[in-house]
């Protein structure tokens, strides 16, 4: 484990997708999980701040900075931890890069997260938001965390039910009680992936929702879908200096929605209805490539705002305010942002 004070010209910009955010107090990096636990259970005893980052994929952090302890987690690892007749439990260290894992799985016929391919981060992230996209999110097959409860001072494995995952979100975001530490996920051993559900997806693979397909090509059909967004990071493209979809689609009660107007919607089981918040944004009068100072709506997806290389935080979030004031104007809707914000608010 190192520790470094940075120097006031180092940002943690460096350290998120976005390039946004001022200076640290102090640098933490842990390389084994040993490390990360007495990290954080040293911040803790000592009453200080404390902020983990990882990939920095899903974070928007303030222009002032974070005055306390930032913890980069760089754990690594892959490893098959049993198999049975239900699939293949596959343990992931937080800090490894989710992408890598994916590729992993895809590689040695695992099914379960190929349509998750290409999403920025680390492992440990996925479970904070129930990471999703194309039909699949991380709930459907993580069968544990692995966990350090800050309050408890232990180790713990929590099950699906304890996490308490929901729509992009779990009982880890907006409380610092646990350090993610590793994920266990139940794959199949399958060469085709799982049962396709995303109709975008389907079509783009010649087929129908309920398909299977190879697992290679699941995956190389999602890489050239999110690419084709700006979803997919590239250091020269300013359209991936983003934190992803930076809201949520908005779930409202099906009464509401009779009132709304014709518009794409998903109907929920429970009586409520889910609305695109791309396409209220569209129409509420922000296209894509709409500008802020010095950052924009993505020119390839409505729901990334970006930096264009010379963006502030605060100018993104003023960015975030006018749409989401404006969908809120023009549809009475409320849009909440799906990053976590770290000493900053919209």
């Amino acid at each position: 484990m190192t520790h470094t004070p940075p120097a006031p010209e180092i940002s943690l910009a460096a350290y998120t997708t976005l390039r946004l955010g001022g200076p640290a107090g102090t640098l933490t990096t842990a390389v084994h999980t040993d490390e990360a636990v007495a990290a954080v259970r040293a911040a803790t005893a000592a009453g200080r701040r404390l902020l983990v980052l990882a990939g920095g994929s899903n974070v928007v952090i303030g222009d002032d900075g974070f005055d306390g302890e930032v913890l980069l987690l760089r754990t690594r690892g892959i490893e098959v931890a049993g198999e049975d007749d239900s699939g293949v439990l596959v343990r992931v260290a937080a800090g490894e890069p989710w992408d890598d894992f994916v590729s992993y799985a895809v590689t040695n016929g695992l099914s379960g997260v190929e349509c998750l391919s290409g999403i920025p981060g680390a492992a440990g992230s996925t479970p904070i938001q129930n990471v999703g996209a194309y039909g699949q999110e991380v709930a459907h097959t993580i069968e544990a965390v692995h966990a350090y409860d800050r309050r408890a001072d232990e180790i713990r494995v929590m099950t699906p039910a304890e996490c308490r995952f929901g729509y992009r979100t779990s009982v880890f975001k907006h409380d610092d009680r646990y350090l993610v530490t590793a994920v266990d996920f139940r794959l199949a051993r399958a060469h085709e992936s799982a049962p396709i559900r995303y109709a975008e997806l389907a079509r783009e693979l010649g087929g129908s929702a309920g398909d299977r397909v190879p697992l290679g090509h699941a995956r190389d059909t999602v890489l050239k879908l999110r690419a084709g967004k700006g979803m997919v990071l590239d250091p020269e493209d300013r359209d991936t200096w983003s934190v992803g979809s930076f809201f949520t689609n908005p779930v409202v009660p099906a009464a509401f929605f009779a009132t709304l107007g014709e518009m794409p919607h998903w109907p929920g089981a429970d009586g409520s209805v889910k609305i695109p918040a791309a396409w209220l944004i569209e129409h509420a009068g922000f296209p894509k490539g709409f500008a802020g100072d010095g950052v924009a709506i993505s020119g390839k997806h409505t729901l990334a705002l970006t930096n264009r290389g010379a963006g502030t935080t605060s100018a993104l979030l003023d960015l975030a305010r006018t749409i989401r004031d404006g969908v809120h104007a023009r549809f009475g809707v409320e849009l909440h942002p799906e990053p976590v914000l770290i000493d900053c608010a919209i």
